[in-house]
């Protein structure tokens, strides 16, 4: 009986094995279109491309084939593998063991290493040195003449046969004189016209459903306070100037403008503004901190009111802004300010007796806080 059970298993083997063998290569075959789209991409590329990219997948197979959980790469490795990357238009897809991000650190390094290497100074080589009679006329000779630069000091030295290179002067001249300012600095100007400028920018973010909704600001530089909130979600040049024509109503206007380059900032809005009085202050390409007062208060726009918020539309941003600017100009504290109100309301500036209980009332329902004292 148990040959004929034994029997019974085999012939069931026997019977089910081609499918079961069918079954699995169906499910380990790769993708049709993807093998050939494959093909296809390779048949386009030169062949040193091929060669490298293999290279590099042989290289990282070696490094994973000596069984950690996450290998290290040496010196050695690095090294190879950033000069097979380069050899390689589409290394990003071929790296499996390290990120392109670390891929690229390695190469500055290396590039840090190579320069610092052949920085060096040879062995034999040794510079002359200096004479303390001649640091000892450098730093007269700078002393005396206020108006005079390194090379001309150099320029000099060589009357009297002494020969210097002009950043040894620089090195000697350092200290002898106090550095001279060609201008008054962006703070300096900033404080002195900050009661006639103000700053605009726009802050972008999106609703639930991931649609991008845009919020424009305008902001007096001298009290912080917020002039003017739109919002919109097609923020053209018509839009931006029309927003400019609200914010200087009935001849309340700065004397000057600070912005971007936002290609957002169309011909209308120049115009707009020029014939208003203002005078544009675009800040350089990539350098938010000449406008740092406005970019400082976005910030605060995030962290104390949209981060905590899910914005279902434009109508709904534009109430929660509003909202939020009567609280930033009315009930708000600012540190550049002394811990001052921008613009103290009826509210605020009525002192009521002392010892009186204090009173909470909720901004952006319960967000914030502001307190005062019963009346």
């Amino acid at each position: 009986m148990f040959a004929r059970f034994l029997c019974r298993i085999v012939r069931s083997a026997r019977v089910g094995m081609p499918a079961l063998t069918r079954r699995l290569a169906a499910l380990t075959r790769p993708a049709a279109l993807a093998l050939i789209a494959g093909t296809l991409a390779d048949l386009t590329r030169s062949k040193p491309q091929l060669v490298a990219e293999n290279a590099l997948l042989r290289q990282q197979l070696l490094v994973l084939r000596r069984g950690v959980r996450r290998p290290r790469c040496t010196s050695g490795d690095r090294a190879l593998l950033v000069l097979l990357a380069g050899r390689v238009r589409t290394w990003r897809q071929a790296l499996l063991i390290v990120q392109p991000e670390t891929l690229l650190r390695w190469h500055r390094e290396l590039f840090r290493r190579f320069w610092r290497r052949k920085s060096r100074a040879r062995p034999g080589a040794r510079r002359a040195s200096v004479s303390d009679e001649t640091v000892a006329l450098i730093r007269e000779m700078a002393v005396a003449n206020r108006l005079w630069g390194a090379e001309r000091i150099r320029g000099e030295l060589l009357k009297l046969d002494i020969r210097v290179a002009k950043w040894t002067v620089q090195k000697y001249m350092r200290g002898t004189r106090p550095p001279r300012r060609t201008g008054q600095p962006w703070s300096t100007f900033l404080r002195n016209h900050a009661h006639e400028i103000w700053a605009c920018d726009f802050l972008p973010t999106i609703d639930i459903f991931f649609r991008p909704v845009y919020a424009f600001f305008v902001i007096a530089l001298d009290s912080r306070r917020v002039v003017h909130v739109g919002v919109t979600r097609h923020p053209t040049d018509a839009w931006v100037t029309q927003q400019l024509r609200e914010a200087t109503p009935f001849g309340q206007r700065p004397r000057y403008l600070i912005r971007d380059r936002d290609s957002k900032y169309g011909p209308a809005f120049t115009r707009v503004a020029a014939a208003t009085g203002i005078a544009e202050l675009r800040t350089a390409y990539r350098a938010p901190r000449q406008n740092g007062t406005c970019e400082r208060f976005l910030g605060s726009v995030r962290r104390e009111c949209l981060d905590h918020l899910l914005i279902l539309g434009e109508a709904h941003l534009r109430r929660v802004l509003r909202e939020y600017v009567t609280y930033f100009n009315t009930a708000r504290p600012h540190q550049g300010l002394e811990q001052r109100i921008p613009e103290p309301g009826a509210v605020h500036a009525r002192r009521a007796e002392a010892g009186g209980p204090v009173r909470a009332v909720p901004v952006l329902g319960g967000l914030h806080h502001t307190y005062l004292r019963a009346a």
